[in-house]
């Protein structure tokens, strides 16, 4: 993204384009997310097989592959538009998220001495997303003459993500 009123890039410089540098935020991301969820299975192995804990680790594993939908697209569709064949572009947004499972693997493995650092691990994975969205895919949503739809897209997401948070406690 460039400073208001400049051509110049903020930050530091690099030769990567935007969205190879949108690929890895969200490669990385998903690292941290599978650590969430094998250390979530990690844990009820522990407990010795508790089924509550097994149903836990499970709706999290489903509620982080449902929120991969949407993050393959915001890697996808800039790809697309940059001129990369629809099958490139779904592969490369697809591969952005096999880190997760074998992340999650390795954190089953190693669970005993990464759980301290779990909680720094998944804020790490927030600001590097929150980050990405509101210095890339925010003000380039604004850029076009339908901008309200990213924007309204934003707060139903929202407005949802409360409702289940209300919702399923």
């Amino acid at each position: 993204m460039s400073s208001p009123g400049t051509n110049k890039a903020e930050g530091v410089s690099s030769s990567w384009k935007r969205t190879t540098l949108l690929v890895m935020a969200v490669t990385l991301h998903n690292i941290p997310e599978g650590m969430a969820v094998g250390l979530a299975f990690a844990l009820a192995a522990q407990h010795g097989g508790d089924p509550a804990l097994y149903t836990s680790a499970m709706a999290l594993a489903i509620g982080i592959g449902i929120q991969n939908f949407p993050e393959g697209a915001a890697i996808s569709l800039p790809l697309r538009q940059e001129g990369l064949s629809a099958k490139k572009a779904f592969i490369k947004g697809s591969l952005s998220g096999i880190v997760e499972p074998v992340f999650g693997i390795l954190t089953v493995i190693i669970a005993g001495s990464i759980a301290p650092l779990m909680p720094w691990l998944l804020s790490f994975a927030a600001g590097a997303m929150m980050y990405v969205v509101v210095e890339e895919l925010i003000p380039e949503a604004h850029l076009g003459e339908h901008s309200n739809v990213g924007t309204l897209g934003v707060m139903a997401g929202f407005l949802v993500m409360m409702i289940l948070d209300v919702s399923l406690g």
